[in-house]
């Protein structure tokens, strides 16, 4: 028998028609989602990124998000057959082309190609079920899009391990030694302030996370980034600074909606993130955002090309 919960979704989605042409318009059923798990979807992508909004303000929401694209993804996720061959028609070829152009070697890229698609279709399990990267994809952003990103951020994964590798093999040759990092006392950082940071962070779609992490974690270029992403250098330059002014303007906003005065929330956003008790990587997929919220770097690094 289905959770109670389920079920009033299944006779919501049945008996609101603005659910049911989202449906419709999503072509769910041809990827094996009923009604009422189209209407559970939705809900948990509304409760995650509008959680305080009404109804109709989640009616809109959902309206705006790439319904199609969204069923194709959560379809497979699930394991039906037809959703897969319309994946594999739709972005097999579109995957293996986008990552030669990350990598700009046709093997590597074929191999980082190979090595998504198995975490797309989902080759490790979880309590005896297949888990698919897939079921992340939140329809926020064309799929397209989410797969250059998923994409990049796997070649930079991969990057920085190797990295990592290469450097520790340097100092092991080099007799180097690893002394532990002095102990120092963190003063107690405001909750409010790691409760929206988190909140803004995760309010992203995953590309703007990428371009925040590549441009002040990672230290690559505009340029660098543009080409990963497939557009121009100005249209990254454009949007880091957007992106830098937008996540510290909600950050603000969301301290002063908690209850700090003006001058306490300002303070507060020249807080070191890695004095935060939260988890940075699960927020923006990256180690650290340090970078990205102090203010005077922030000023610094838009000129930085």
């Amino acid at each position: 028998m289905a959770p109670k919960n389920l079920e009033h979704l299944a006779i919501s989605a049945e008996l609101d028609p603005s659910l049911a042409e989202l449906y419709r318009s999503a072509h769910a059923e041809e990827f094996g989602i009923n009604v009422g798990g189209f209407a559970a979807i939705l809900d948990d992508i509304g409760t995650r990124n509008c959680p305080k909004a009404s109804a109709a303000e989640k009616l809109q929401f959902w309206a705006k998000l790439h319904l199609e694209d969204l069923a194709l993804a959560r379809g497979c996720a699930q394991g039906n057959e037809h959703a897969w061959r319309v994946f594999m028609g739709r972005f097999r070829e579109r995957l293996y082309d986008a990552a030669r152009q990350v990598t700009r070697d046709d093997s590597i890229g074929r191999e980082l190609a190979d090595s998504v698609y198995a975490d797309l279709y989902g080759t490790q399990t979880r309590n005896g079920q297949r888990v698919s990267k897939l079921s992340s994809y939140s329809g926020r952003g064309s799929l397209a899009g989410w797969l250059r990103t998923v994409l990049a951020q796997e070649y930079v994964n991969h990057y920085r391990k190797q990295r990592r590798l290469v450097s520790l093999d340097r100092e092991c040759e080099e007799g180097a030694q690893f002394p532990a990092a002095p102990a120092t006392e963190i003063a107690p950082v405001d909750t409010r302030v790691e409760q929206a940071t988190d909140e803004v962070l995760r309010s992203l779609t995953s590309e703007d996370r990428f371009i925040l992490a590549s441009y002040f974690l990672d230290e690559r270029t505009l340029a660098e980034i543009a080409r990963v992403l497939s557009v121009h250098e100005s249209t990254i330059s454009r949007k880091v600074e957007k992106l830098t002014k937008s996540v510290k303007r909600q950050i603000l906003k969301n301290l002063l909606a908690a209850g700090m005065s003006r001058r306490q929330a300002e303070e507060a956003l020249t807080t070191d993130v890695r004095d935060l008790r939260l988890d940075i990587r699960s927020s923006l997929a990256q180690d650290s955002v340090t970078r990205a919220f102090s203010s005077k770097e922030l000023g610094a690094g838009e000129g930085r090309g």
